[in-house]
Formats: structure tokens, C-alpha cells, sequence
């Protein structure tokens, strides 16, 4: 399953892949923090196929001491946030300075009809964890979501 985000600027992509019974998120950018914002489309795309409306916006903060453990951090707070609000979100906006990433999350509310859940993360795991920057300078961040 691939699919392909867009926002102001190049296209950036992302994709799931297969893992046992949990679900693996990849994202691609030119940044570290593109890379970030389209695992996390992955991860609402592992939930639903239908469209969700960036209605809503929500803060998040995280910290770690390097990228790829920010990372996990990134998609365990979305998750949370997924879990406390009941909603599920389509826009993401990361801004990285160091250890500390300041996350932006647009959606709405979850309509079980309409939205039809497939799975309900639990949380991002360190297995088959990977934020790396390719030999043409772009960066992908990867790693398996327990579902």
C-alpha cells in the first residue's frame, strides 16, 4: 500500500509495509522533519482508508537525545493524542532544533461509520527503527507500529 502526500512545495511519499500483526510506517522527505510529517500520514492511512478533515489543531512536544528516538517519540505522541481525543488526524507539521520537536496535528474527531477503524495503534516500537539521509541528501524514517 503507497501513497503519496502533498503539500505546498514537492511532493513528498510515504508508504506501509508489512510486519506479523503489526504494521511498519516509512516516510520520506528532504528534511528529517518532512520525513516525520509523511510516517505520520502512513500511520493514519494504517487506520483508515477515508479521509479525515483537518478541523482540529493540536500542540505536541517531544524530546530525545537523537533523530531516530525522536521519531518514535513524534509517532507515540500522535498516537496518544489519537487515543485521548478519540481523532484521528491528516495534516502534520515538525519543527526539529536538537533534541526538542515541536509537532503541529490537524484532524477531527473519529466517526466510526465513517472513518471504519481498521486498527487502533498502541504505540511505535524501536524494532526496524531507521532515520537516514540517502546518497541524494533525501531522508526517510521508518519503524514498526504495535497495532
Amino acid at each position: 500500500m503507497e501513497g503519496h502526500g502533498q503539500k505546498t512545495g514537492p511532493a513528498r511519499m510515504w508508504e506501509l509495509f508489512p510486519h506479523d500483526a503489526d504494521v511498519g510506517v516509512r516516510g520520506f522527505g528532504a528534511t528529517p522533519a518532512e520525513a516525520f510529517e509523511q510516517a505520520a500520514l502512513a500511520l493514519t492511512a494504517a487506520v483508515t482508508d477515508e479521509p479525515v478533515e483537518a478541523r482540529t489543531m493540536v500542540e505536541v512536544e517531544c524530546r530525545a537525545p537523537a533523530l531516530d528516538l525522536l521519531f518514535v517519540e513524534w509517532l507515540n505522541a500522535i498516537i496518544y493524542e489519537m487515543a485521548v481525543r478519540r481523532m484521528l488526524f491528516s495534516r502534520f507539521e515538525v519543527r526539529i532544533d536538537g533534541d526538542i520537536l515541536k509537532g503541529t496535528l490537524w484532524g477531527e474527531p473519529v466517526d466510526v461509520l465513517r472513518h471504519a477503524p481498521a486498527a487502533e495503534p498502541k504505540g511505535a516500537t524501536y524494532g526496524e527503527l531507521q532515520v537516514e539521509q540517502a546518497a541524494d541528501g533525501s531522508w526517510s524514517a521508518a519503524c514498526i507500529v504495535d497495532v
